[in-house]
């Protein structure tokens, strides 16, 4: 097979969109509700707007650090597997070092944030750094990559409630527990894009170990699983009946997410992946914001 012709590397202001395409902003959409959520449920009522302002900035960092590490421990892999091939590194887009002086700006943009909000957000930093840089090798010896990667995400909520209270509670643990296990659930379901090559490269997934058919099964548990701590984690933080029909209705996108995937569709797949998914966490926090304001 011949090799795509590599793009010219970006330059100057080109940097700009060519790094939004590695961070893939629209993504931001599965973590940061959460953790705007996590900080409204914290005292249900609305934090100012310096820790709101300052809780958007840690998670821009984050999750644009996380993504940078990401892109760069798995360029390798990427360039070998025709779906990823166009991605901003293997095609030559940005180069590693690029990449690298990014990630070391959202690093500092994160520790930025930290600093203006409770102690112990500064001290617990380096925890979500350090997941950032364990999941993209997880893939290499474990098929519960999934779930790190949802442990990973499902951070947010815990660093939104922390942010406004600097305590822990046990509802911020149910609530991240809720989006770890919606997030490996649909992670899950999009490993089912790269099966084949998986197979092949030796890439560890559940898809990979327990095949497509039993791989949809894990997700609906997964996602059963979401709902019910999602809903635990509301009650235990306080919040009323608004908040639950929020859950209820997370609910329905969620079966209709697994009603419409087929493991050999990848139009579906996307679809699932994609569009549900954002509808779910933007109505998640609407119903949160509901729950807070009325």
């Amino acid at each position: 097979m011949t090799a795509p012709p590599r793009a010219t590397r970006a330059t100057g202001l080109a940097v700009v969109p060519a790094l939004a395409g590695l961070v893939r902003f629209a993504h931001t959409v599965f973590a940061l509700p959460f953790a705007l959520a996590g900080a409204l449920l914290a005292e249900l009522r609305v934090p100012s707007w310096a820790v709101v302002g300052w809780v958007v900035l840690a998670m821009a960092g984050a999750r644009s650090l996380a993504m940078a590490i990401n892109r760069l421990v798995d360029a390798r892999i990427d360039a070998r597997n025709p779906r990823t091939a166009g991605r901003e590194i293997p095609a030559g887009r940005l180069s590693r070092t690029q990449v690298l002086v990014f990630a070391a700006a959202s690093l500092a943009a994160l520790l930025v944030a930290v600093s203006q909000l409770p102690r112990i957000t500064w001290y617990l930093w380096p925890v979500p750094v350090a997941a950032f840089v364990l999941y993209p090798f997880t893939k290499r010896f474990t098929w519960a990559c999934h779930l790190v990667l949802g442990l990973t995400i499902g951070l947010a909520p815990v660093g939104g409630w922390l942010a406004v209270t600097g305590e822990f509670a046990l509802a911020p643990v149910l609530l991240g527990l809720g989006v770890a296990a919606w997030i490996a659930g649909f992670d899950v379901v999009y490993a089912l894009l790269d099966l084949d090559f998986d197979r092949a490269a030796g890439v560890n997934s559940i898809p990979v170990r327990f095949g497509p058919g039993a791989s949809l099964w894990i997700t609906r548990a997964l996602h059963v699983a979401a709902l019910a701590l999602l809903a635990w984690g509301g009650a235990a933080a306080g919040a009323g009946v608004v908040y639950q029909a929020g859950v209820a209705a997370c609910a329905l996108v969620l079966a209709y997410e697994n009603a419409i995937v087929r493991a050999d569709d990848p139009a579906r797949i996307n679809r699932a992946f994609g569009s549900a998914n954002m509808v779910m966490a933007v109505l998640y926090f609407a119903f949160v914001v509901a729950e807070v304001v009325t």
